[in-house]
């Protein structure tokens, strides 16, 4: 059975409204387009994210579910904690955007494609460059091991992808994110779909329209002076 979707025109602010987006497959609202940092922008401001493979049109997303967690709201097991106390790991903001990316967007063991194409790297990277968007680093013996990044609406930080070399490195970056958030008068973190590994730590899902109630009340505030300067943090 065929599937019809809006096809995006050269207008980068222009979005289709997203409770038009499809039910299956779900949230799919839109095609097309390009990766500028001003559509992009626009779409997340919308509550809407890009994701497609390598090969197939700019496929653009809004799902009736929504993966969230405020900060300070991360669950730490007791394993966890056990780790974080021997200091084994150091985590930084913002050191190595590229770095982690780049890391976040090679295949995987369990994945052999991924959805993070050069495309979308080249077009985060200058993101970044922007002041838009921003990653966290887990680093070991001066070596990167983990990370994650994603982009800022306000108080809100849209995640997009971690990765880890070393065991429990992502899960670190995440902590690490959620507190430093949580310093920063950091509102709300939208971690897209929900995975039994988000899941672990305290992200719950909300509806679609909860999402955009809170996008709306976010997009309004900043995060604390200095939350993006690159520096080093700590985890509690």
């Amino acid at each position: 059975m065929p599937i019809y979707i809006l096809e995006l025109n050269d207008n980068p602010a222009l979005f289709p409204d997203i409770n038009d987006a499809l039910d299956n497959p779900d949230g799919l609202l839109a095609m097309g387009g390009d990766l500028s940092p001003e559509r992009i922008i626009n779409a997340y401001h919308n509550g809407i994210f890009p994701w497609f493979s390598d090969g197939d049109p700019i496929l653009w997303w809004s799902p009736s579910k929504r993966a969230t967690i405020k900060p300070g709201c991360c669950y730490i097991s007791t394993s966890m904690k056990k780790l974080l106390k021997r200091k084994k790991f150091s985590v930084t903001v913002n050191h190595a955007f590229s770095q982690v990316i780049t890391n976040c967007a090679a295949p995987r063991a369990y994945q052999a494609e991924t959805w993070i194409t050069d495309a979308m790297v080249a077009a985060y990277i200058k993101l970044h460059q922007q002041g838009f968007a921003h990653s966290i680093e887990i680093w070991q013996e001066q070596k990167l091991v983990g990370g994650l990044y994603g982009l800022c609406v306000g108080a809100l930080f849209c995640g997009e992808s971690m990765f880890s070399s070393v065991s429990n490195c992502s899960k670190i970056a995440f902590i690490a994110l959620n507190q430093h958030l949580q310093r920063f008068q950091g509102k709300l973190i939208d971690c897209q779909m929900q995975t039994a590994h988000l899941r672990s730590m305290g992200v719950e899902e909300v509806s679609r329209g909860q999402f955009m109630t809170e996008l709306v009340k976010c997009r309004a505030q900043k995060m604390g002076k200095g939350c993006w300067n690159i520096q080093e943090i700590l985890i509690s």
